[in-house]
């Protein structure tokens, strides 16, 4: 059931060539975890703002929980107070004067309940986010990812069905992004609210999202499962933005050996101006000798081998373009050897001359 629903929902800021967010649609399904995923300026902060009541709308219409909360058409515009949504931000946004304990009521007392309750979701969310140790700190006295746990535990205080997080785990250095990320996945799990998780990080999104939105420059590129979107990436931007190393592309006129086979496939199913995608994970190295039976591959020089600690990238060029390939197991080869990349023509992601994905059978 739909509990969140967005209808060409456009943002333009005054004396902008461009807009912020375009023309976008989007359902969001009560229970889910959703992450808004793309580079900076390419409208998911926006778009989350404009859900939460804190941007206006310049066209369209937003939806939550069956009412319409924002509607150009009509006028109609619900404050942010109004909409009865959490948000944690980058910026933790903590009271500095208040000490955790007081921070953490603060959304409860807000809402204007009877004094147990409030105290009864201000020590729950504490015990839940393991920080009742801490409830006669000031925030200046924690840490960054003790401040984090803290605005956390007074959004789930709040008791709100949706949570709208704005790249919440930004500030924290990497051991605590991966410690959080369990937090949130464990939170969700326990709770089951609706979160949208704004993030440029993918693998956060990878491993957070029940669902991915990726936008880029205000438009939503596509929507669906992280495996969905790995492994069926809908446009060249989707599949080079998801992986690392990035996904090779390879342009149907490169010049892949005897019989030019890439380019002449390609030809046959009316594809002369596509290019192929490859994932690291799918690209082998060997003599031609070796390659299977089809596959598809080009003379390359190894130009780094790159441990990684549980796998290894290696690095190869063709002279004109570079290549990128990872193993699990110790590669046999060695710098400045020269081999071939080769890839199944089952593993490939095909993007036609618009750089949209293309099915062959």
């Amino acid at each position: 059931m739909s509990i969140i629903s967005l209808e060409n929902v456009t943002k333009r800021y005054p004396g902008a060539k461009e807009a912020a967010v375009d023309d976008i649609s989007m359902e969001i399904n009560e229970g889910e975890f959703v992450c808004l995923l793309g580079p900076s300026g390419c409208g998911k902060s926006t778009t989350l703002r404009m859900i939460a009541g804190l941007e206006s709308l310049s066209d369209g219409k937003i939806t939550i929980e069956g009412k319409i909360v924002d509607d150009v058409a009509s006028g109609t515009r619900v404050p942010a107070e109004g909409r009865k949504l959490s948000l944690v931000f980058q910026s933790y946004a903590l009271w500095p004067h208040m000490k955790v304990y007081e921070n953490v009521e603060f959304g409860p007392r807000c809402q204007k309940l009877s004094r147990d309750e409030v105290k009864k979701r201000t020590q729950e969310a504490m015990r839940t986010l393991s920080i009742e140790q801490y409830s006669e700190r000031y925030p200046s006295e924690m840490s960054g990812g003790q401040q984090q746990r803290v605005a956390i535990a007074r959004t789930l205080a709040a008791k709100r069905n949706i949570m709208l997080l704005d790249e919440p785990l930004s500030n924290l250095d990497a051991r605590l992004r991966l410690e959080m990320r369990s937090e949130f996945q464990r939170i969700h799990q326990e709770t089951g609210a609706t979160m949208i998780f704004v993030t440029h990080d993918q693998w956060e999104a990878m491993t957070l999202a029940t669902r991915i939105v990726v936008m880029n420059e205000g438009m939503i590129q596509q929507s669906g499962t992280p495996l969905e979107i790995y492994q069926r990436p809908a446009n060249r931007f989707v599949a080079g933005f998801m992986g690392s190393p990035p996904i090779n592309i390879v342009e149907a006129d490169i010049d892949d050996g005897p019989g030019n086979r890439l380019k002449d496939w390609l030809r046959a199913e009316g594809l002369a101006a596509a290019s192929a995608g490859i994932r690291p994970e799918d690209l082998h190295f060997s003599s031609r000798e070796e390659m299977p039976a089809g596959a598809l591959g080009v003379d390359v020089r190894v130009t780094g081998i790159l441990p990684t600690g549980g796998s290894w990238i290696i690095e190869s060029t063709d002279g004109s373009n570079r290549y990128f390939g990872t193993s699990t197991r110790k590669p046999n080869l060695v710098f400045n050897q020269d081999t071939v990349a080769w890839a199944d023509r089952e593993d490939l992601h095909i993007f036609d001359a618009a750089g949209d994905r293309v099915e062959i059978n």
